[in-house]
């Protein structure tokens, strides 16, 4: 098979091209630019373009498939190129569906959690010797590519992302995966610029569930009123499986699992997280996994990639950091961390980065999600929503859509990092939270130089 990436530099693109690769497919792309890590991980494999830029020249009629990336524009002139030689032309979910149409399909979908849900059940199948493909939006711990796709796994689990599929395929990305097992974490409002009322966004979820392959399940988190509404219309050819927050306890700033078969400690923690691992708990058994198959691996699970990552810790201080930046991930993360050490004092952190959360009309979602923070930092770079093509945005506005007392707005990242440092940090948390990296600022970095102060 020979298949052709555009915009293969993607964090998804060149995870599917890699995967593809090593299952003895022909692979060639074309990226306007690339970064690290796709670079180097491409360049591992022997799959990185020679030169930047588009080559609809290099294109021929005995390429098996065209994957399209979302980087990629509708007048790009590689895919014009394709649609003139008639080249079959696939969205990366559109073409992982394809792989995996014969396999048990678990996809798990949400606005917050899936990610971490994802990779759950990922640890626990490979702590147990399943065999399985898979799709995350994370790096994993264990798991050296985002992507595997093989001949002979029965089971394939993807992390179903409800973003658009490709710049010509406007359909949600779980849309196209037709789940066997769904999992539904929760809903709340996120990607404004596709969907821009919360009903529209509703309804895609709604969508989701009725795509479920009959006589498949669907598993939700019970405590969401907008999944409440979906599941009170059910469907007589699929199982219902609801899950909630589970029994548990804090003892010296670790949470302990109560189970049937004693207490089980874990390394993660959050009340979403626990949800979490329950969903997890219920996909891992409707797999065949025994409970205490479950309890016993899911111990050693210690997170995604930027899912309440520690950075840098001491005895008196931890710097987390978390791709947090819709206002129900923003609400949840910090929550999470000042209910874990509720001895400690909590500064934390944000960065406004993406269309919705840069968007006017966006912002009052935001109120109150930080309250629980003894200080919050809120920063937003303003060429960011020039780029974008946003109407700008004050320091101001910010302020008084966040509320509360303790909250600073900054536009400049020096001041940031120059504002976090003049903290003393004993018996304090440190909360990054961005889908971005706060304009550059090496984060690793800065929290070896925050532990360094406590």
């Amino acid at each position: 098979m020979k298949v052709h990436f555009i915009a293969v530099g993607g964090s998804a693109m060149h995870n599917l091209a890699i995967a593809l690769h090593k299952k003895g497919y022909t692979i060639t792309g074309s990226d306007d630019e690339i970064f690290d890590p796709s670079k180097s991980r491409l360049e591992k494999y022997g799959i990185l373009p020679q030169n930047w830029g588009w080559y609809p020249e290099k294109l021929t009629t005995d390429i098996d498939a065209i994957i399209l990336g979302m980087h990629a524009r509708i007048d790009n002139p590689e895919l014009l190129k394709a649609q003139e030689l008639g080249l079959k032309i696939y969205s990366y979910p559109e073409y992982i569906y394809e792989q995996t149409k014969d396999k048990i399909r678990i996809v798990i979908g949400g606005s917050h959690g899936k990610t971490t849900t994802t990779s759950m059940v990922m640890h626990v199948f490979k702590e147990n010797h399943i065999d399985f493909d898979y799709m995350v939006g994370a790096q994993i711990e264990g798991f050296e590519t985002m992507v595997k796709l093989s001949k002979d796994a029965k089971i394939a689990i993807f992390e179903g992302d409800e973003y658009l599929s490709s710049p010509i395929d406007r359909r949600p990305k779980f849309h196209l995966y037709h789940p066997n097992i769904a999992l539904l974490t929760g809903i709340a409002w996120d990607h404004i610029n596709v969907f821009p009322t919360f009903e529209n966004y509703v309804e895609q979820f709604e969508i989701f569930t009725k795509l479920i392959q009959a006589s498949g399940s669907l598993i939700y988190f019970d405590g969401d009123e907008h999944i409440n509404k979906i599941v009170n219309n059910k469907r007589d050819n699929i199982d219902y499986i609801p899950y909630n927050t589970p029994k548990y306890k804090l003892i010296n700033n670790k949470t302990v699992l109560t189970t049937n078969f004693g207490d089980i400690e874990l390394e993660i923690f959050g009340e979403h997280n626990l949800q979490n691992l329950m969903g997890a708990y219920y996909i891992c058994k409707k797999a065949g996994l025994s409970d205490k198959d479950f309890y016993t691996t899911i111990q050693t699970f210690s997170g995604a990639a930027k899912r309440l990552q520690k950075l840098s810790e001491s005895e008196s201080c931890t710097v987390f950091q978390d791709f947090a930046h819709s206002p129900s991930k923003l609400k949840a993360t910090t929550e999470a961390v000042k209910k874990q050490f509720a001895n400690r004092k909590l500064i934390a952190c944000m960065e406004l980065h993406t269309f919705s959360s840069l968007k006017k009309e966006f912002l009052p979602q935001y109120k109150n999600t930080m309250k629980l923070a003894d200080e919050a930092i809120v920063y937003f770079n303003p060429k960011t929503i020039e780029h974008k093509k946003l109407e700008p945005i004050t320091k101001e506005q910010v302020a008084e859509s966040f509320g509360g007392n303790n909250i600073k707005v900054f536009t400049d990242s020096n001041e940031v990092i120059s504002t976090l440092l003049s903290n003393n940090f004993k018996n304090t948390n440190v909360l990054l939270m961005s889908s971005g990296n706060f304009s550059g600022v090496n984060l690793c970095q800065l929290a070896d130089n925050i532990i360094a102060k406590s």
